[in-house]
Formats: C-alpha cells, sequence, structure tokens
C-alpha cells in the first residue's frame, strides 16, 4: 500500500495544494486535501448558516483524513488557528508533519 500524505493548510494556498497534490500522486503517494476552498464563492455555501455549518462538517471530514494518512505535509507560509490545530491534532496522533514553509512550524517558530 502506498503512504497516505494529506495536506493541510489556509485554502488561500489551494492552488499550491494541488501543485503538491500533482508532484506527490507523479512520485507515488496517495495524497487527500482540502476538497472545498470556501474562499471562492459558492453555492454550497452562499447562505451564511448554512456555511458555518459545512465548515464544522469540514474540519470534522479533515480531522479524519489526518486519521487516515501516514503523514502530513503542511503547505504554505502562513499558519491559522484552523491550520495550526490539525498540526497540533496530527503530532498528538504521532504523525509525521513535514512543511513547505519550515519556518513557520509553530514547534520551532520563533526559536
Amino acid at each position: 500500500m502506498p503512504t497516505i500524505v494529506v495536506i493541510c493548510g489556509s485554502t488561500r494556498f489551494m492552488d499550491a495544494m494541488v501543485d503538491a497534490d500533482c508532484e506527490l500522486t507523479a512520485v507515488g503517494y496517495i495524497v487527500v486535501k482540502p476538497g472545498c476552498n470556501m474562499k471562492k464563492p459558492h453555492a454550497l455555501w452562499a447562505d451564511p448558516a448554512e456555511a458555518e455549518a459545512l465548515k464544522v462538517q469540514l474540519d470534522t471530514l479533515h480531522r479524519a483524513k489526518i486519521r487516515l494518512a501516514d503523514e502530513v505535509l503542511v503547505v504554505g507560509n502562513y499558519i491559522g488557528d484552523s491550520t495550526r490545530a490539525e498540526i497540533a491534532y496530527a503530532r498528538e496522533l504521532g504523525k509525521p508533519v513535514g512543511f513547505t514553509h519550515p519556518e513557520v512550524d509553530p514547534a520551532t517558530a520563533g526559536a
């Protein structure tokens, strides 16, 4: 079974996530990543109440992706609260966490 990598990060870096997915897939990894970019308009999250409920659902789903994965890759040069929580969750589970921009790793940033 190939290694499963989950991509985490702000959806502002969705293009970079797609690029990372392509590169990892090309060398034989199974890649999972966020499937919805709520920063772009879409009918599924046009209603604010529905958008909030969907965000909770997507956060839960992404945690399941982290549990499924063998490794985590954090994409982008910014770590927000959601990504910081995903990194902490992955580390609690003992998952190796890599970064496209290692300087933003909460474990070493500012050290």
